[in-house]
C-alpha cells in the first residue's frame, strides 16, 4: 500500500503499530494502570457491597458507625471484626474484595512473625510492618502513575512555553534565559529536597511542587532549537507580513512543528519521574510514611534481606513499568520518524 493513501496520522498509527514491543507494551501499560484505578474493589479491607436488614450499604465509598449493623460503639465499623461479620451474616450477606487488606491496614492472621512469606490470604506476603506487600504495590503503582502523570504534564506545560518564548523571540531573551537555566539545572535538587524535608512535613502536592521547579528544563531545549529553526522561514515571514499577531503564528503555526520532536519525548519524561519519586521515597524524602510506596518496598527489601520476596516483588513491579514505558517511547518514536516505512 503506497504511502500517499494515508493521513499523516494514519501513517504514525501504522508505524507504532509495526513496533510490537512497544505496540503490546501499551496493551500491557493500559491494562495495568486501569486495573489499579479499581485499587479499592481488588485489595481493601471494607466490603464491596453489604446488604443488612434489607438495607443495602457501600463501605468502598461511604463510612458506617458499628451501631449501624448492631454494634454498641459509634465509631467507624471494622468489618474484619468477627462479632461484625456474624451480625451482618445473620441478617444479610457480604461481597469482599479479592484481597481483605488495604495498604496501611496491620495483618492479623499470621502465624509467624513480619515480614511474613506469601501465602493464600498474602499473596505476596507482608511487610515488617505488618503490612500487606500486595496491597502496597497495588496502591503504590497508582499513586507513582499519578505523580508522574502530573509532573510531566506540569513540566511540558513549563517547558514547551518558555522554550517557545526563547526560540522564537532569539537574541537577549534567549541569552538570558539560556544562562538562567544553566544556573538553576545547577542547583543541589536532591539536596534542598532533603533541607525543605526538615522543616516542612512532605505530602503528595509539595512533593510535586518541588519536583516541578527542578524538572520543567527537560523539553525547553527541544522547543527552543526547533523555534529557532522555525522562525526565519518564509511562511513565517509571510505570517508576520500579513499582520498576525505574533502568539498566533507561535502557537498556530509553529508548535505544531515543535509538538512531534516534543511528544516523542514525554514517555521518557514519565520514565524519569517516576524513578524521581521512588528514589526521594528509598531514601526517605519522598511522601508520608503512612503513604504507599514502591520506593519504600524497595527499603523493605534491602532492609530485610532474610526475605527475599520483599525485594524481588519491588524489582519487578518497578523493573517492568519502567521497561514498558521505555518500549513505549521507542515506539513513539519510530512512529515520529519521517525515515521509517509505511507499514499496512
Amino acid at each position: 500500500m503506497q504511502e500517499k493513501h494515508f493521513s499523516i496520522n494514519q501513517l504514525r498509527w501504522q508505524r507504532f503499530k509495526h513496533h510490537r514491543r512497544g505496540y503490546w507494551s501499551l496493551w500491557i501499560f493500559a491494562i495495568l494502570f486501569i486495573i489499579s484505578l479499581f485499587s479499592e474493589f481488588i485489595a481493601n479491607d471494607k466490603p464491596i457491597l453489604i446488604k443488612y436488614q434489607d438495607n443495602y450499604y457501600s463501605p468502598v465509598f461511604n463510612n458506617y458507625p458499628e451501631t449501624t449493623f448492631g454494634g454498641q460503639f459509634e465509631t467507624n465499623t471494622n468489618y474484619l471484626d468477627p462479632y461484625v461479620q456474624n451480625n451482618i451474616e445473620q441478617q444479610g450477606w457480604m461481597i469482599w474484595p479479592p484481597v481483605r487488606t488495604t495498604y496501611n491496614s496491620l495483618v492479623y492472621d499470621t502465624q509467624s512473625t513480619f515480614p511474613t512469606s506469601p501465602s493464600g490470604s498474602h499473596w505476596l506476603g507482608t511487610t515488617d510492618s505488618g503490612f500487606d506487600v500486595f496491597a502496597n504495590i497495588l496502591y503504590g503503582f497508582r499513586i507513582s502513575m499519578f505523580f508522574a502523570i502530573l509532573l510531566t504534564l506540569f513540566t511540558s506545560v513549563i517547558g514547551i512555553f518558555l522554550g517557545a518564548i526563547q526560540g522564537y523571540n532569539g537574541g537577549k531573551i534567549d541569552l538570558l534565559g539560556q544562562r538562567f537555566i544553566e544556573i538553576w539545572a545547577g542547583m543541589p535538587q536532591l539536596f534542598l529536597i532533603i533541607l525543605l524535608s526538615s522543616v516542612i512535613q512532605p505530602n503528595f502536592w509539595w512533593l510535586l511542587a518541588i519536583t516541578i521547579l527542578f524538572g520543567w528544563m527537560a523539553l525547553v531545549g527541544v522547543v527552543r532549537a526547533e523555534f529557532l529553526r522555525t522562525r526565519n522561514l518564509d511562511y513565517i515571514r509571510a505570517a508576520k507580513a500579513l499582520g498576525i499577531n505574533d502568539i498566533k503564528i507561535m502557537f498556530k503555526h509553529i508548535m505544531p512543528n515543535a509538538m512531534v520532536a516534543t511528544l516523542t519525548f514525554l514517555p521518557f519524561i514519565l520514565c524519569g519521574s517516576i524513578t524521581t519519586l521512588t528514589t526521594l521515597d528509598f531514601l526517605g524524602f519522598g511522601l508520608p510514611l503512612d503513604a504507599p510506596s514502591l520506593g519504600r518496598l524497595l527499603l523493605q527489601g534491602k532492609n530485610n534481606l532474610q526475605a527475599p520476596w520483599l525485594g524481588i516483588s519491588a524489582f519487578l513491579i518497578v523493573a517492568t513499568l519502567l521497561s514498558l514505558l521505555i518500549f513505549i517511547g521507542e515506539a513513539v518514536r519510530d512512529a515520529f520518524d519521517p525515515n521509517k516505512g509505511v507499514y499496512a
